[in-house]
């Protein structure tokens, strides 16, 4: 896998959609523009956390390489380098899979 070079900002994390294989049953093709959007994502990079009124850094509870299941319509999308990927905040990820 080639190197990203996009930095999450505070809370952020930028993920990687992990591709679903898909059985085809009764001939049916469903169209890319109907599927549903995977929920599913390996973190890639991670921010340097948030700032509690305190002034201390929260430890964001993900690192790259786990895999993470997020809410469905949370996040930014984003393309680089002809690669699709999704920076949400710590917020929206709400479990690590495995």
């Amino acid at each position: 896998m080639a190197k990203v070079n996009i930095k999450p900002l505070g809370d952020r994390v930028l993920l990687e959609s992990c591709e679903v294989s898909e059985q085809i049953k009764g001939g049916i093709v469903i169209p890319d523009s109907a599927k549903e959007k995977p929920q599913e994502y390996k973190v890639i990079a991670v921010g340097t956390g948030k700032t509690n009124d305190k002034g201390e850094k929260v430890a964001i509870d993900v690192k790259v390489g786990d895999m993470v299941l997020t809410s469905k319509y949370g996040g930014t999308e984003v393309k680089f380098n002809d690669k699709e990927y999704k920076i949400v905040s710590v917020e929206d990820i709400l479990a690590i899979v495995g």
